[in-house]
């Protein structure tokens, strides 16, 4: 068999977790910067929110983050992109910690790599990061990212994948300057020629999109700005007159695939509050060596690289 019928092979196994990790992002700059989400429809978002999104936690004390958000101070958001199914309670398998600095207008992504090795707070023992939702839920997935880090996270958002691509097709699908040229047999059985230029993308296709490595020359590099392409062509189409009319739609998808201890009056105040934070954006992905202990697969982050992550989200 050719290189490149098993590369085709693996394109046709779903990647999801690359899809959660622009998902959850998404959603929070949506939150951030769609102003016609607060007004057009208010009273459907707030009940959508405050009914079927807003879900407190034990772990998070949402009096003390309210008060941060009325005094503006900087805020650590964990950001959860979680596989469920059916008899399944889900694993974490996109882990991010978005911070807002409204004082020096700058925002912080910091992406922890599911394999990441650490103390899963609440069993007492080290495991991958993304073992601790499955043990115990978004409570002690935020107990181990703030042991890790040494951080107090103040709200969460829990986004299941499937919302990523039903906010594509929510907003109308996006527009994106494709650098290369490819053909994917499809994710949803729908075969698709990215062909190299400006394309249009429906929900499916923007998965395949994304998700595409062996193809790229500059592998995950180039597929992580392929991700950004994506975040930035449906932030610019959600906030765009155009997409006034499918604001329902959105807020559909996040009811039913979006948790989080924030309610309506706090996604507000995030609005008018922290609006600006958009102006300056950093992504970064944790780093760190990969090895075997006892047959299964850990990435092993050093101290220097936590003490880095722990002051940009700090500082």
């Amino acid at each position: 068999m050719t290189e490149q019928r098993r590369s085709d092979r693996r394109r046709k196994k779903p990647r999801k977790r690359l899809w959660l990790r622009i998902s959850l992002f998404v959603i929070l700059i949506l939150v951030l910067g769609v102003g016609a989400f607060a007004f057009s429809v208010y009273s459907n978002a707030k009940q959508t929110v405050n009914e079927k999104i807003h879900e407190e936690i034990s772990s998070i004390d949402s009096k003390v983050a309210k008060e941060k958000i009325s005094e503006q101070k900087p805020l650590n958001i964990l950001l959860l992109g979680v596989d469920k199914r059916p008899g399944d309670g889900g694993r974490s398998d996109a882990i991010m910690v978005l911070s807002l600095d409204p004082k020096n207008n700058k925002m912080n992504l910091i992406s922890i790599p599911r394999d990441t090795r650490t103390l899963i707070v609440g069993k007492g023992y080290k495991d991958k990061i993304n073992h601790a939702y499955a043990y115990g839920g978004v409570d002690m997935s935020v107990a181990t990212v703030e042991n890790l880090l040494n951080i107090e996270l103040d709200y969460y958002v829990e986004m299941n994948m499937q919302g990523l691509t039903e906010m594509v097709d929510a907003v109308g699908g996006i527009t994106v300057d494709n650098p290369l040229d490819w053909y994917d047999e499809g994710y949803y059985k729908e075969g698709y020629h990215y062909k190299k230029g400006e394309i249009h993308l429906n929900g499916p296709q923007a998965m395949g999109y994304v998700r595409m490595r062996h193809l790229d020359p500059n592998g995950d590099f180039g597929r992580t700005k392929r991700q950004r392409q994506v975040i930035q062509a449906i932030i610019d189409k959600g906030a765009s007159i155009a997409s006034v009319g499918k604001i329902d739609d959105m807020i559909d998808v996040l009811g039913d695939n979006m948790k989080t201890n924030m309610d309506f009056e706090d996604m507000k105040n995030l609005l008018f509050n922290y609006k600006d934070v958009r102006k300056n954006v950093n992504s970064y992905m944790m780093t760190g060596n990969g090895t075997k202990i006892s047959g299964v697969y850990y990435l092993l982050v050093p101290d220097e690289e936590v003490a880095k992550v722990h002051d940009m989200l700090t500082k």
